[in-house]
């Protein structure tokens, strides 16, 4: 999937051992300003880091990494741990939860395979954005800007989990809605050999019917991450109301945050 070329999105950095690894600086927000470069990252997960990449990270001054994947994820594939590094692992998911296509021989083992595609994306969308400890935390993280950023957010791919964190950050950044779900498809184009992986390993765990539907339902989606933003709206009236009830972002903090991030 391509992403229209009047619509923003974070700039993909090449580092040798990360893939989907992004800045949000020259991303603009609804007023006009720009989010400054070196203080927003996104990614996949890093266990791959080379020295080089790592180099790279003391280069642009990284104080955090924010980890969404489960314990499980986290010792299979484990962060580096890096000097001068904060790490802060919080699962989005529940820890026993294998509802994360990042299990797939568990999936298989459970008897999920049938749903992994569309229809588990769609429910995984549709419930994280609200009441959920780990993006609570991140925001918490998010509310002291100075202390905290430059930050790396991350969880497998960098795509689902990783996704919603972006929106939430996009959001009380005031960028437009267009300009996130832009954001959002761009993993499509940089993770097109991950996905291929994963292809690969399911095609004959399945029919070839259930495997092209698979492969529909798992490309991201506008649809995805606006049933986030519409499940918002079940909940709150505003996005205003749900960044400020939800994470505490009130206007007073979101202006504290945009000041220290946009120019």
């Amino acid at each position: 999937m391509s992403v229209s070329k009047a619509m923003q999105t974070s700039q993909a950095l090449d580092l040798a051992g990360v893939i989907n690894f992004r800045d949000f600086g020259g991303m603009k927000t609804i007023d006009g300003r720009t989010i400054k470069q070196g203080l927003l990252f996104r990614s996949a997960d890093l266990t791959d880091v080379t020295e080089e990449d790592i180099q790279t990270f003391r280069e642009l001054g990284i104080r955090t990494i924010f980890d969404y994947r489960t314990a499980k994820e986290a010792t299979e594939r484990p962060d580096p741990q890096l000097a001068n590094i904060n790490y802060h692992r919080v699962s989005v998911n529940k820890e026993e939860d294998t509802s994360s296509y990042t299990s797939l021989n568990d999936l298989f083992a459970t008897k999920q395979s049938n749903s992994i595609g569309n229809d588990l994306l769609v429910e995984l969308y549709r419930s994280l954005p609200i009441g959920n400890y780990s993006f609570k935390q991140l925001m918490e993280h998010m509310k002291h800007p100075a202390e905290n950023l430059p930050l790396i957010h991350h969880c497998a791919g960098g795509r689902d989990r990783t996704g919603i964190g972006s929106m939430i950050i996009l959001l009380a950044l005031g960028v437009a809605w267009e300009d996130i779900v832009a954001d959002f498809v761009f993993s499509n184009v940089l993770l097109e050999e991950y996905h291929q992986q994963i292809f690969t390993q399911v095609e004959n765990k399945m029919s070839p019917a259930q495997f092209e539907q698979f492969k529909a339902g798992f490309l991201l989606q506008e649809q995805y991450l606006s049933l986030s933003y519409q499940h918002i709206f079940t909940h709150y009236p505003t996005i205003e109301d749900f960044l400020a009830e939800e994470y505490g972002m009130t206007a007073e903090v979101r202006k504290t945050l945009q000041d220290y991030c946009l120019e």
